[in-house]
């Protein structure tokens, strides 16, 4: 392909925030949102253009750093591809349902198109880290991201002091994480110069013994930490549910929906394609954590009264099942591991998206400002309802699919932990259908039916009935997208030296 059509993908967002911030005298949320959905247009052409033909290669590579070994290289395979499709899905919807934010009196900082362009920036950083293929050039974006990110947090969160605080604390946390990433890069670097010329490519770093002396095991535990505390994982959880909590529903939804899967998709990228030999070291503590992980962030899910913590320590505990998946090392596991992220990023930015309309219309995130809506807002209701059954993976949701996965890979090798983890699947239950009943059945509250005087209005059924309706498809019909992932899980298997173990069938030789 001569057209860079993968970097026209990753610059359009940016050239839509650009427009927005440049030339006033277009309503800059009417120019995000038709950014977005060219955006998402564009994003199906190239994945069209990616699964038609095997033969057609999208990849590009422009000199950049040569004295680093750097370029500009950017490639699209099945996880990446699964990554850009959630993200240019996501971004439309945030704005949609976020359409009022900044537009009217409130508590917002900044007007309705400095929210968009800030929304378009998260999109193009985060495409930019799916696609790239050379790791200062994923390093930038990762760190870029953690900008407009920031002034969503703290522009327009409903609180103006506790939001200034979680967007420090956001941001704190996330240049912890890319100081200890740039190290793990100069030691990268160091380990390609080891046997010749010094690269930065991901691609010929893969090809690369990296593996195997005291400075890779060090870089290994820079890399897995500065993507730990993106995703998040225990105990480098705790600015999630403090941002959460100050962001509005659609901020919260692209937060956690795509920013978070950052750090996951960097642990593939990274963690075990360079550094095979270092992942099997370190598997046993990297298990230990993402199982506490599963189980502190169900629990803590169960003990909340605020609604967006409570949404936000459930993808705590999603996140331990991602991270399971992935280094239980298993072709099932690692599938199901990807296929997580794409479902996880549906249903909670769908629970986010309810619930930030929610909170708007009541004025309150307190579980005990509810009660009894399904009898005054139906459509609200059964909304709300199908989300989180996605949320608690129930069979016949998307989550199903991939969390099952994950779960028959941790048993085949580890079935201990398999058992554990098998925990946080019935706290989940627990605490997305405790939270429905209160808000949603039992007394009616008086003083919340007054602001539920009518249903979900169509402007969130628009944003949220996609979402719904791909937890559903994908639920039902997994393959096409199973079938896009796999051979990627095939990949790092055999770049990570992991094989399948044998099913054993006892009494049969």
């Amino acid at each position: 392909m001569t057209f860079p059509w993968l970097t026209a993908l990753a610059v359009l967002p940016l050239l839509g925030a650009c427009l927005i911030g440049l030339v006033k005298a277009w309503p800059g949320r009417l120019v995000g949102l038709v950014t977005a959905l060219a955006s998402l247009a564009l994003g199906g052409w190239v994945a069209w253009l990616q699964v038609s033909d095997a033969a057609v290669d999208l990849s590009e590579r422009v000199g950049w750093l040569d004295a680093l070994g750097s370029a500009y290289a950017l490639r699209l395979d099945g996880m990446g591809l699964a990554m850009v499709l959630l993200t240019v899905v996501l971004v439309p919807l945030v704005l949609i349902a976020e359409w009022r934010t900044g537009a009217e009196p409130g508590p917002a900082r900044f007007s309705s198109g400095t929210f968009s362009a800030l929304v378009l920036l998260v999109e193009s950083c985060s495409l930019f880290v799916f696609l790239a293929d050379d790791a200062i050039l994923f390093y930038v974006f990762f760190e870029a991201s953690l900008i407009p990110m920031y002034f969503l947090i703290g522009g327009f969160g409903s609180d103006p002091v506790k939001r200034s605080a979680a967007a420090v604390k956001f941001l704190l946390f996330g240049l912890a994480g890319g100081l200890l990433m740039l190290f793990a890069l100069v030691g990268t670097g160091a380990l390609s110069a080891r046997d010749g010329q010094i690269t930065m490519s991901l691609t010929e770093l893969a090809a690369r013994q990296l593996s195997g002396s005291a400075l890779s095991q060090v870089v290994f535990v820079g890399f897995f930490l500065a993507f730990a505390l993106k995703a998040p994982m225990v105990p480098g959880h705790t600015w999630l549910p403090q941002a959460a909590a100050q962001s509005t529903g659609g901020g919260a939804a692209l937060m956690v929906g795509v920013l978070d899967k950052l750090g996951t998709f960097g642990m593939v990228r990274f963690c075990l394609v360079l550094f095979p030999q270092e992942a099997h070291w370190a598997t046993p503590v990297i298990i230990g954590l993402a199982v506490l992980s599963i189980l502190y962030g169900a629990f803590a899910a169960l003990g909340q009264r605020d609604l967006l913590r409570l949404v936000a320590f459930t993808s705590i505990s999603h996140f331990g099942f991602m991270v399971l998946g992935l280094f239980t090392l298993t072709t099932s596991s690692l599938t199901g591991s990807i296929f997580y992220m794409v479902n996880h990023g549906l249903s909670t930015g769908a629970l986010f998206l309810l619930i930030g309309y929610l909170v708007d219309r009541r004025g309150s995130a307190q579980v005990s400002a509810f009660g009894g809506l399904a009898k005054v807002a139906p459509v609200l209701a059964g909304f709300t309802l199908v989300a989180g059954l996605g949320g608690l993976a129930l069979p016949g949701t998307s989550s199903f699919v991939s969390e099952f996965m994950v779960m028959a890979g941790a048993w085949s090798r580890f079935p201990l932990v398999a058992a554990l983890a098998a925990l946080g699947t019935v706290f989940a239950a627990l605490y997305i259908l405790w939270t429905y009943q209160r808000l949603m059945t039992g007394p009616l509250n008086e003083a919340a039916a007054e602001r539920f005087s009518s249903d979900l209005p169509w402007r969130q059924r628009l944003a949220v009935a996609p979402l719904l309706f791909a937890i559903l498809a994908l639920g039902f019909f997994p393959r096409p997208a199973l079938d896009l992932i796999t051979p990627t899980s095939q990949t790092i298997m055999t770049e990570a030296g992991a094989t399948d173990l044998a099913p054993v069938v006892k009494g049969v030789k």
